[in-house]
């Protein structure tokens, strides 16, 4: 049997105060992933969480739940049972010189960008047996034609001499979007990524309009957050939400760390993924 890898991916805030273009992504094997799935979604039943769990859903009600959930989330993360990748880009580096096709496509070149290295799928394989990479995208916010025209691009990776020489193949029928209401491991990474937008753009400072103190919604929030990177730094003692992770000089850390954050820098990259 094949082996595989299997990713779900979500994106958040294109536009924040501090930090922008948030994409989040998920990767479980496929030998994992029936175990991960019954292990999470056991949990958030046993919570009562019967509805879909979001970033956007989170109050001083749900808090306590919410942070149970990522308990077993981030357990399986620590086991390298999950690896999770985060990529964002940070305002006071802009891209300069960008043709008119750069702009209109942004947030498909980010996109592509992300799931071509965010996981190091390059360093994923070490035998000569092929490795199939099923990926699964939150539904995408664009026409139809866009989106199809993103996917094909996603598909041309196969072609790219990295994962040729890795013996990766993403098929073109195993690239779809899914509604995150179905997916529990899709729903937990919009909680982790909705907690690095909600940080690093300083959302836990703001009071309602006139008010003298923070609504309990905020604090509910920054709590939860901080209960987030509590686990991160317990796979990685004094890690750094807004700075790139460290691969302490190996490559082939882009796919062996659990968890890994990326800043995009703006460069030459976006040649690479150009709609006609």
């Amino acid at each position: 049997m094949h082996r595989e890898h299997v990713i779900y991916c979500d994106e958040s805030e294109s536009k924040g105060s501090w930090f922008s273009n948030f994409y989040g992504g998920v990767l479980v094997r496929s030998e994992d992933l029936a175990d991960t799935i019954a292990r999470v979604q056991r949990a958030k039943a046993e919570l009562n969480l019967h509805q879909e769990v979001k970033w956007q859903k989170v109050t001083a009600t749900y808090l306590e739940k919410y942070c149970s959930l990522m308990d077993t989330f981030f357990a399986l993360v620590k086991q390298d049972r999950i690896k999770v990748r985060i990529m964002f880009t940070q305002n006071c580096f802009t891209a300069h010189n960008l043709e008119p096709y750069h702009r209109e496509h942004e947030y498909f070149i980010l996109y592509y960008q992300f799931v071509k290295h965010a996981f190091g799928l390059r360093y994923s394989n070490a035998t000569t047996d092929p490795v199939n990479v099923r990926i699964y995208f939150d539904r995408l916010p664009d026409t139809r034609e866009k989106c199809e025209l993103f996917k094909d691009y996603i598909h041309r990776l196969n072609l790219w001499p990295e994962f040729a020489k890795a013996h990766i193949q993403i098929r073109r029928d195993q690239i779809a979007e899914i509604d995150s209401r179905d997916h529990v491991l899709l729903q937990c990474l919009d909680v982790v990524l909705g907690a690095m937008q909600f940080r690093l753009n300083r959302k836990h400072e703001l009071k309602p309009p006139g008010a003298s103190r923070r609504a309990k919604k905020t604090i509910a929030k920054e709590k939860l957050y901080k209960h987030i990177n509590h686990w991160i730094r317990e796979i990685y003692p004094g890690f750094n939400i807004g700075a790139t992770t460290s691969r302490h000089d190996d490559w082939t850390n882009l796919w062996k760390q659990p968890y890994r954050h990326w800043v995009f820098l703006p460069g030459g990259t976006q040649a690479h993924y150009r709609p006609k």
